[in-house]
């Protein structure tokens, strides 16, 4: 495999035109042919399937990081760039086991572009909605397709213990921003959709719901939405609501103490209630928040100790499987998998 990638690149890739690979039918037709390739190393040199396709994605970075290095550490864009999305279609393809090359792969992606809307886009909106946004087309062949490989890689990445720094904040694969979005993140893209089953995956890996560069509170952005619809809610949007509030120790509203002023109110007023029954009262009678988690009740025990738990897994990157090596009942693996509520 080695031998015959060195020789494709120097005496085949090179003559490409540059924009060789820019159309989608062109990648595909390129993983066509590398699947042969792949199936018949495999064969001829008596070795398995993902081990071939494990040469291929270290030859196909290999390559890739000479490029980069010759043009001073800068990707030469292009079909330079595409190969590397031929690699990652390649190692979804054959469910390449190796967790270091798939990290490599991630490394390298984003150190091209500092996001993998590429990943997430497709499974969030679908295979052609992307060219609309960014101007680019899936690798993947449907939505279905898409959403198994983000949750090939996002396992993958969990594994890999990967992070990435972006001036002095660190994101991990499920959390760095869609720059094709306004730099939101994926997590609050998928709320704006009302993209319950997406969002659904997304927490479980530990998704952050916290601010970023679009506002302060993704949630706040549900419950404003619902008030929008006069109590006929829709189900895709309240789902999302109470997804959220399994993955969240309680509501944390916005408050502008200033406008309070006025009422002179003791330093240790609960805000949180107050802003919660103004602006969201007709939600809370509709029971669609529990009132244990905006304010109203303590929160309960059992809820809490989700969220710690939930928090120290992620700590360790051992979200959602770390759940099921938790010497507890199934039931309460559910519960702590927000499976359950």
């Amino acid at each position: 495999m080695d031998s015959f990638m060195d020789f494709y690149f120097e005496e085949v890739f090179v003559k490409l035109n540059r924009d060789s690979l820019n159309e989608r039918y062109k990648r595909r037709e390129l993983v066509e042919y590398f699947n042969s390739v792949i199936t018949g190393c495999a064969k001829g040199q008596n070795k398995s399937d993902n081990t071939s396709c494990k040469n291929f994605v270290n030859s196909a970075l290999k390559f890739h990081n000479t490029c980069k290095t010759k043009n001073g550490d800068v990707c030469l864009m292009g079909k330079y760039h595409n190969l590397l999305y031929i690699a990652m279609k390649l190692a979804f393809d054959w469910s390449l086991q190796d967790n270091g090359v798939v990290a490599a792969l991630l490394d390298e992606l984003y150190a091209c572009e500092r996001t993998f809307e590429r990943i997430f886009l497709g499974a969030i909106f679908g295979t052609s909605a992307p060219f609309f946004l960014a101007g680019w087309k899936s690798d993947f062949m449907d939505k279905e397709e898409n959403v198994h490989a983000l949750v090939f890689f996002l396992d993958h990445a969990t594994n890999a213990n990967l992070e990435w720094k972006d001036g002095d904040r660190s994101y991990r694969f499920i959390d760095v921003p869609l720059e094709s979005c306004g730099k939101a993140s994926p997590v609050r893209v998928v709320i704006q959709m009302g993209a319950s089953e997406i969002l659904m995956i997304l927490l479980r890996f530990g998704a952050r719901i916290t601010s970023d560069h679009v506002s302060n509170n993704p949630i706040e952005s549900i419950l404003d939405r619902l008030n929008e619809y006069n109590r006929k809610y829709p189900y895709e949007l309240v789902t999302c609501l109470k997804l959220t509030m399994r993955a969240m120790p309680h509501l944390n509203l916005t408050v502008n103490k200033d406008a309070y002023k006025h009422l002179e109110l003791p330093e240790d007023y609960n805000y949180q209630r107050k802003v919660a029954l103004e602006k969201y009262g007709d939600i809370l009678n509709d029971h669609l928040v529990l009132s244990s988690r905006c304010g109203l009740k303590p929160v309960e025990l059992k809820h809490l100790c989700r969220c710690l738990i939930r928090d120290r897994l992620w700590q360790n990157f051992e979200l959602p499987f770390g759940i099921y090596k938790l010497p507890i009942p199934m039931s309460l693996k559910k519960y702590l998998d927000l499976l359950d509520d």
